[in-house]
């Protein structure tokens, strides 16, 4: 007798309408309480440079609107203020105030309350709408300096890797944070290579929602010869294929002839006709810059030497190094 769908199976396509339903009315409603919020602000802006409105004033306001809305929560004097902030910090700004509705009022407190510049603030407001973060993936991204140490992987790119087809700027680190490892202080590159897979949720979030996981240990051919990629992924926007090579140890030159290698045997063997040559990315314990640029200088193929870190580093020592950088790119074309 031939199988009959249980009926369940043809109530799909309802659920998939209800649950985008519910997710475009959530949308909806978020962007039109960012718009409140941005209108509060901007009265409340206005009445303090124009009137004599202080603290009092608009803990007044607070009470006021309370009592003639009792059941509506958020309007406390603290919030007020800092619907003032956010108005003040994209005021005269259309580029970024366009943008803010497609966040979530919790994420566009968190931008602007641990954002230093503008160009910090863009970065931040573009990557959580890209990635889609949650309030806690995306203080997760401030916390770990996500910003500085993209800007710092930024200036370190070779010519190669900021050409057409595929710019790679904004989308590599100079380091990454693995705090989620499960591995102790020693630990051996395979060691390193299963912790990474057990956790790839969290690694992919790390390294971008555009890189999709093709597998570990993959292998290449050349010459009836095998040999094994660590990790391999494909990276949507770039629209190439993506080496990891991993190293326990500090960077050295040699390593980039094995990294070059596989690029070489991915580009002829595995990479479609349509696609950009690959990149490759060298996750070594540590890394001197200096050894970095030498043996990048001559370097033709896409790749970029990154360290990884098994703790958060402070964010005020990233913010630090990225200053400094910024200092000597600056004294260097004077």
């Amino acid at each position: 007798m031939p199988n009959n769908p249980q009926p369940s199976e043809s109530f799909h396509p309802v659920l998939t309408q209800i649950q985008q339903a519910k997710q475009k009315a959530y949308q909806e409603v978020n962007a039109v309480l960012v718009e409140l919020y941005w209108y509060i602000g901007s009265y409340i802006s206005q009445q303090v440079k124009t009137s004599s409105w202080g603290k009092n004033i608009v803990e007044e306001l607070a009470r006021f609107i309370n009592t003639k809305e009792p059941n509506l929560q958020g309007f406390t004097a603290r919030n007020l203020w800092r619907m003032k902030q956010f108005y003040e910090t994209y005021e005269g700004n259309p580029k970024l105030s366009a943008l803010l509705t497609q966040l979530s009022w919790t994420n566009n407190l968190l931008i602007v309350s641990a954002s230093k510049t503008e160009e910090e603030r863009e970065f931040y407001l573009r990557l959580a709408i890209k990635e889609c973060y949650s309030s806690r993936e995306l203080e997760r991204q401030i916390k770990s300096g996500t910003f500085e140490r993209v800007m710092i992987a930024n200036e370190k790119l070779s010519a190669v890797m900021t050409q057409p087809p595929q710019d790679a700027k904004n989308i590599f680190k100079d380091s990454y944070t693995l705090d989620f490892l499960n591995v102790g202080a020693t630990h051996s590159e395979k060691d390193l290579q299963k912790s990474l897979v057990a956790s790839l949720k969290e690694f992919i979030i790390e390294i971008g929602r555009d890189f999709c996981f093709m597998g570990q240990e993959y292998k290449v051919q050349v010459g009836n010869k095998d040999f094994s990629i660590d990790l391999l992924f494909y990276h949507r926007s770039l629209q190439c294929l993506v080496a990891f090579e991993l190293k326990i140890d500090e960077f050295s030159p040699s390593y980039l002839g094995q990294l070059e290698f596989y690029l070489e045997a991915l580009d002829r063997t595995v990479k479609k006709e349509n696609e950009n040559p690959s990149i490759g990315v060298l996750l070594c314990r540590q890394k001197n810059d200096e050894v970095v640029e030498f043996a990048l200088s001559r370097s033709m193929s896409p790749t970029v030497i990154s360290k990884y870190e098994t703790e958060l580093i402070p964010k005020e020592i990233l913010r630090n190094k990225l200053n400094e950088l910024y200092q000597l790119l600056e004294n260097t074309n004077e």
